[in-house]
C-alpha cells in the first residue's frame, strides 16, 4: 500500500489528510481492521518505536499505553502479584502471558490517562493480551502480528470499528526525518540513541551502588523518555513507568506531575483502597475515577455529597493525609529519569517524597554540585548520561 487516507487531520476542519512514503515505496504499515485517523497513526508509530527499543533494551515483551503523542505507561512483560493484578482490574482473567502482563502494567499504571490510549505491542499479539484489551476502552492497537483467535476477538471491539494496524518489524526508517510546520520544512538525524548500560556508568554521587534491577529500570526510563513530549520526567519500578510528567514548561513540574501519579499508584496498593467495597453496578472506567477522587485531598469535601455515596456498598472511611503519608514513605527502591539536566535541587526534594533513590540524566547544570549534594543528603545513586533527549 502505497498510502492511507484519513478521515481528518488533527481536528475535522484540517483536511485532506494521509500517510505516504516521501520516496513512493510502500508503508510499511498494514490496516487490519477499522480506519485510523492523524493522531492515532502519530500514537502508533512512536509507541512502536518505544517497545521495540525496549524489547532489545531488556530481552522481554514490551508494551505502551499512547494519549496525545505521549506515553501514559509503558512496561515489560513481568508477572504480576496479586495485589497489582487486583489493582490493575485483571485478577478474574488467571494467569496471563508475559505480553499481556506488559499491557496491563503499561495500562494499569495511570488508568485515568490510559483511557482511550492506543496500545503498542513489541510481540505478536495473544489471545491473552486481545482479551485485556477487548474489556478496556482503547482507539487502537499497532503490533507486528496478531494470532488468529486474537484478531477475532479484537475485530469485536467498537461494534467492529477498532484500529488494528500491523507493523512490519523489519522496516528500517531513512536516517533523516523531516517534517513541516508553516509550510516550512524542519530536517535533522533521526534519534537512534542506544540506551545501554555504558550510558549509565558514570555515578557522580556517593552512592555508587545501582543494582542490576535499577540499572534495567534506568533504560526504561529514558527510552520512555527518547518518546515523550518535553520536558519530561519518568518514574519507574520493577520494569514499569509509574508516572510520567509529559509536556511541562518547567522541569519541576514535570517533576511534580509525574511524582503525584507515581504517588497516586501505589496509594492505590494501600489497605484502604484494596478494601473499598464498590456496587456491583460500577465499571471499571467509574472505578477508577473514583479511586482517585478517594485518594485526593478532596474526598472530605465529596463525602458530604449524598449522590457520590452511591458507589459505595459500604460508606468508606476518610484517608487521612497523615494515614496517605504513612503508607507512601514505604514506596522505596525508585528509579527517576529526566530527559534534560535538573537545573535546581527542588526536583531531588520532591523526587525524594515518591522514593526515588536511583537517578539518571543528562547533567550539565551550573548547579550540577547542589543537585548531587541533594542526593548525597539522601543517599541516592545518580548517573549522568551527557545526553538530552527531547523530542517534539
Amino acid at each position: 500500500m502505497y498510502e492511507i487516507q484519513l478521515k481528518y487531520g488533527c481536528n475535522p476542519n484540517q483536511k485532506p489528510s494521509r500517510i505516504f512514503m516521501e520516496d513512493g515505496s510502500g508503508l510499511p504499515v498494514c490496516v487490519l481492521n477499522g480506519k485510523p485517523g492523524y493522531i492515532n497513526f502519530l500514537d502508533a508509530f512512536n509507541g512502536w518505536q518505544l517497545v521495540k527499543e525496549l524489547k532489545e533494551a531488556t530481552g522481554l515483551p514490551a508494551a505502551a499505553s499512547f494519549k496525545h503523542v505521549s506515553p501514559a505507561g509503558a512496561a515489560v512483560g513481568l508477572p504480576l502479584d496479586d495485589v497489582l493484578a487486583k489493582i490493575y482490574w485483571v485478577e478474574d482473567l488467571g494467569d496471563l502471558s508475559p505480553l499481556a502482563c506488559a499491557y496491563a502494567r503499561a495500562r494499569g499504571a495511570d488508568r485515568m490517562s490510559s483511557f482511550g490510549d492506543f496500545i503498542a505491542l513489541s510481540e505478536e499479539c495473544d489471545a491473552d493480551t486481545a482479551r485485556l484489551i477487548k474489556r478496556e476502552v482503547s482507539d487502537g492497537v499497532i503490533a507486528p502480528g496478531y494470532t488468529e483467535e486474537a484478531l477475532e476477538l479484537l475485530k469485536g471491539k467498537k461494534k467492529g470499528n477498532y484500529n488494528i494496524i500491523q507493523m512490519a518489524p523489519a522496516y528500517v526508517p531513512a536516517p533523516v526525518e523531516r517534517k513541516q510546520v508553516y509550510g516550512i520544512t524542519f530536517e535533522q538525524g533521526r534519534n537512534e540513541l542506544d540506551i545501554n548500560g555504558e550510558l549509565l556508568s558514570n555515578v557522580v554521587t556517593e552512592n555508587k551502588e545501582i543494582p542490576d534491577e535499577a540499572l534495567a529500570d534506568m533504560k526504561i526510563a529514558l527510552i520512555t523518555l527518547k518518546y515523550t513530549q518535553s520536558n519530561s520526567v519518568c518514574y519507574v519500578k520493577g520494569g514499569q513507568a509509574i508516572g510520567i510528567g509529559a509536556g511541562q514548561q518547567s522541569r519541576v513540574h514535570c517533576t511534580r506531575l509525574a511524582g503525584q501519579k507515581a504517588d497516586n499508584w501505589y496509594l492505590r496498593q494501600s489497605p484502604q483502597v484494596l478494601g473499598l467495597e464498590f456496587v456491583d453496578s460500577l465499571g471499571r472506567a467509574d472505578r477508577d475515577n473514583t479511586i482517585d477522587v478517594y485518594i485526593g485531598d478532596e474526598y472530605e469535601d465529596v463525602l458530604r455529597e449524598g449522590e457520590w455515596q452511591k458507589r459505595f456498598k459500604v460508606k468508606p472511611p476518610v484517608f487521612t493525609r497523615e494515614e496517605k503519608r504513612a503508607w507512601l514513605d514505604g514506596n522505596q527502591g525508585v528509579t527517576l529519569g529526566s530527559d534534560a539536566f535538573f537545573p535546581f535541587s527542588d526536583n531531588i526534594e520532591r523526587a525524594h517524597k515518591s522514593g526515588v533513590k536511583y537517578i539518571a540524566q543528562p547533567g550539565g547544570s551550573v548547579r550540577d554540585e547542589e543537585v548531587i549534594a541533594c542526593c548525597d543528603k539522601y543517599g541516592m545513586a545518580m548517573a549522568f548520561t551527557g545526553i538530552r533527549l527531547f523530542h517534539h
